[in-house]
């Protein structure tokens, strides 16, 4: 018996990896979470399967379900939106599982931040422009945030900022981040990336606030704030320079000092 904690991505159902839909396909049990999990996925489950929505079901109520099928020997499908590898409140699952020595593996699925960014029609990462990009949130009743984990500190890189589970908050987001980025920094929300009823809304840090509530948008969205959102004039990256010496396979050959 094994637990399957599978990224089912932003919610489109033809974006779920194809391990990930085998397992679906083949779990005799699976635990979802609520309505962030679409039905077409669920649909893909055993016409025999046991379907239960953890939504508002505590840690304790959701391990002994997997406690359940770990005594019937059932395998599980642990349906996590995105990928299991950020906010998925994975960590804490996983933590007892090893204490009661139920296996569990991870399959990753896409990631909300990469489905917002496709949406938009735009790479994250820009040459000479920006490099890095940081995911993170802010500070809310699920979980507080480290020290120095906070949007003015992160601001300091002026790194992209991939803004997760914080478009309640929106004005909070804007007083924090423009001392630094500035007033006309692009910023770009994407609410239910993928799905029938995706939602964008652009705009700067001047005025993202008042779009974002015009448009309601209070959950389910990523905030991508960065000079990159309105990149013009960058050089073409290195690779696909005449320049670059490449071996028989493409591959770059260092150069040797």
């Amino acid at each position: 018996m094994t637990v399957y904690f599978i990224g089912a991505g932003p919610g489109a159902e033809d974006l779920l990896t194809l391990r990930a839909h085998r397992l679906i396909q083949q779990c005799q049990v699976c635990l979802y979470a609520g309505s962030i999990v679409p039905e077409s996925v669920l649909a893909a489950t055993p016409d025999n399967a046991r379907l239960i929505n953890t939504a508002r079901m505590p840690l304790d109520a959701i391990t002994e379900e997997i406690q359940r099928a770990h005594a019937e020997g059932l395998d599980v499908a642990r349906l996590q939106s995105g990928d299991p590898s950020v906010y998925s409140a994975l960590a804490e699952q996983a933590r007892r599982l090893t204490v009661l020595g139920i296996d569990y593996e991870i399959v990753p699925g896409v990631p909300a931040f990469a489905a917002a960014a496709a949406a938009l029609g735009h790479e994250l990462t820009v040459p000479t422009v920006g490099q890095t990009v940081v995911l993170t949130r802010v500070s809310g009743r699920a979980s507080t945030m480290p020290e120095r984990e906070n949007l003015p500190d992160l601001a300091r890189s002026h790194a992209t900022l991939c803004i997760h589970l914080a478009a309640h908050d929106i004005e909070r987001v804007v007083t924090e981040l423009s001392p630094e980025y500035g007033e006309s920094c692009p910023v770009a929300v994407v609410a239910f990336a993928s799905r029938p009823n995706e939602h964008i809304v652009r705009g700067t840090l001047a005025d993202i606030a008042q779009k974002v509530h015009e448009a309601g948008i209070s959950r389910t969205a990523v905030i991508i704030v960065g000079s990159v959102l309105g990149a013009e004039g960058f050089p073409d990256s290195y690779l696909y320079s005449d320049d670059r010496p490449r071996d028989a396979e493409g591959r770059t050959i260092p150069c040797v000092h």
